[in-house]
């Protein structure tokens, strides 16, 4: 049983330094097919990008706007509920401003991409290793970074952030209904102190962090489907 328990681990610790070996050469290569990219903007497939925009992208509006107009509504009642014990609801507003526009819209819009987006790609690009197209693409001279990840990647890029922004507004009315019903804070003197006391600096933080999110999102799910093998386990292990 020691013998099986230490080469379960040995084996575990294996799989994990391969995974990383396997992940740094995926990283390297995004990296060179970026700068390519780069290089030769004539070679970029702008249909590719814009389809995927749509899909990733605008696709995805209804689900960010209802997820996080009820992230806004329950951060509201939470704040509603603790700060009138200190008869200091008031500032709820801030509450809600801070936590929205720096955490909580470019966090949950980034989760909901990953479940979403994220393993689309690894199905997709999964789907199409399993069925050997990437090898032929390979053979008919053609880049699958380029071809495959590349115009995800970007989709992401442009999308997240925008998406990020409207889930901000999605917050912030969820906030501003439960504000104006539980606390009697009108809309105006809700605008007002997130003007006053919130400011645009924390909208700021939180859309910087959309970027970082949207490359690791789009990576890993691009880099899971490359890595699928040619059965449907693999295929399944991977979009997991």
């Amino acid at each position: 049983a020691i013998t099986r328990t230490f080469a379960r681990i040995g084996h575990g610790f294996y799989d994990v330094m391969a995974e990383i070996m396997l992940s740094m050469v995926f990283l390297g290569q995004l990296i060179l097919a970026v700068g390519s990219a780069a290089r030769h903007p004539g070679r970029i497939r702008w249909a590719a990008w814009v389809s995927h925009v749509e899909r990733s992208g605008l696709d995805a509006i209804p689900i960010v706007i209802a997820t996080n107009f009820f992230i806004g509504a329950v951060i509201a009642f939470i704040g509603a509920d603790l700060l009138q014990q200190f008869g200091a609801q008031v500032f709820a507003v801030e509450l809600i401003g801070i936590s929205v526009f720096r955490e909580f819209a470019v966090v949950i819009t980034a989760v909901l991409l990953a479940g979403r987006s994220s393993s689309a790609f690894a199905a997709e690009i999964g789907s199409m290793k399993m069925n050997q197209e990437v090898d032929a693409m390979r053979v008919m001279g053609v880049d699958p970074f380029q071809a495959l990840v590349i115009p995800r990647l970007a989709a992401l890029l442009i999308m997240l952030p925008l998406l990020t922004f409207i889930a901000v507004l999605a917050g912030m009315l969820g906030g501003l209904l439960v504000s104006w019903s539980q606390l009697n804070l009108g809309p105006a003197f809700f605008l007002q102190r997130i003007e006053q006391n919130v400011g645009i600096q924390h909208l700021w933080v939180g859309l910087s962090k959309a970027p970082v999110f949207a490359i690791v999102v789009a990576a890993i799910g691009c880099r899971q489907g490359m890595a699928v093998s040619g059965d449907v386990e693999s295929l399944g292990r991977r979009v997991t």
